[in-house]
């Protein structure tokens, strides 16, 4: 069967090292447009590891910053049951990975453990089984409805407690649940990707915003289709859906990129 994120509940992505994703926009000049090109394949996940069943999203978060005290990424996602768990790591075999895993279980860091593979399946694991889809559209697909999942948690900047987390932690979240590795920062993300008019922008594809009066980007989203993208707008506010066509967004829009 495979998995979905459930729309009603909050869900996090716990990684570290955050970037600056609110301020007040500023306009931007005029941009001639931009085709995709050859897009750069973004790093596949290795083997992770999957643990926890807390009925409480704050309980997760806190399971997932104990194991970035660890140096692990952390991801944790609500599942059909109604249980948040938590996957995290990235292993080049599946004896690494259990490896660490009972490694994490001695230290008294987590009790029990399983093995995903690349697929993203744990067969032996609690819950629903989800295999990762590998032709493009059902990946594109996967995002969107991973993304949806998380609509009303709480921002938090930098977020990597069960208040919520930024903006580039979201989409890194959601793209790291489906297998692949994003950088950290909005920055690094917007350099990864591979340039895309917004009128050919595709559902799976992240936008990009300055936010921060620089001319930098400082902010991202992930896009949706006709128009429409999920993101963490700021301190204070919940996960939200908003609008390219919004004149806040239209201002500081930057542009969008591809990873497919």
């Amino acid at each position: 069967m495979a998995w979905r994120p459930r729309p009603s509940v909050a869900v996090a992505g716990a990684l570290l090292l955050a970037s600056a994703c609110s301020r007040a926009p500023r306009s931007l000049p005029l941009r001639p447009p931009v085709h995709a090109g050859v897009a750069k394949p973004l790093p596949r996940l290795g083997y992770t590891l999957q643990a926890g069943a807390f009925a409480k999203v704050e309980n997760a978060a806190r399971f997932a910053e104990s194991l970035q005290a660890q140096g692990l990424e952390a991801a944790y996602y609500g599942s059909e049951d109604g249980l948040y768990r938590v996957r995290f790591g990235d292993f080049a075999t599946k004896e690494k990975a259990r490896t660490k895993g009972e490694a994490l279980k001695a230290a008294g860091i987590i009790e029990a453990f399983w093995v995903v593979a690349p697929d993203g399946s744990a067969p032996a694991a609690p819950g629903p089984i989800r295999i990762r889809p590998t032709e493009e559209r059902g990946l594109r697909a996967s995002l969107v409805e991973s993304a949806r999942g998380y609509l009303g948690l709480p921002y938090l900047f930098g977020g990597t407690t069960e208040q919520g987390f930024d903006c580039s932690g979201l989409t890194g979240a959601v793209y790291r649940l489906n297998g692949l590795r994003l950088p950290r920062s909005s920055q690094a993300q917007f350099d990864a990707g591979s340039p895309v008019d917004v009128e050919g922008a595709r559902a799976g594809d992240l936008v990009f915003f300055a936010t921060s009066g620089h001319g930098k980007v400082s902010h991202v989203g992930l896009y949706l289709g006709q128009g429409a993208f999920i993101h963490a707008p700021r301190s204070g506010q919940g996960i939200r859906q908003d609008d390219l066509s919004d004149r806040y967004y239209r201002k500081a829009f930057v542009g969008a990129r591809s990873y497919f």
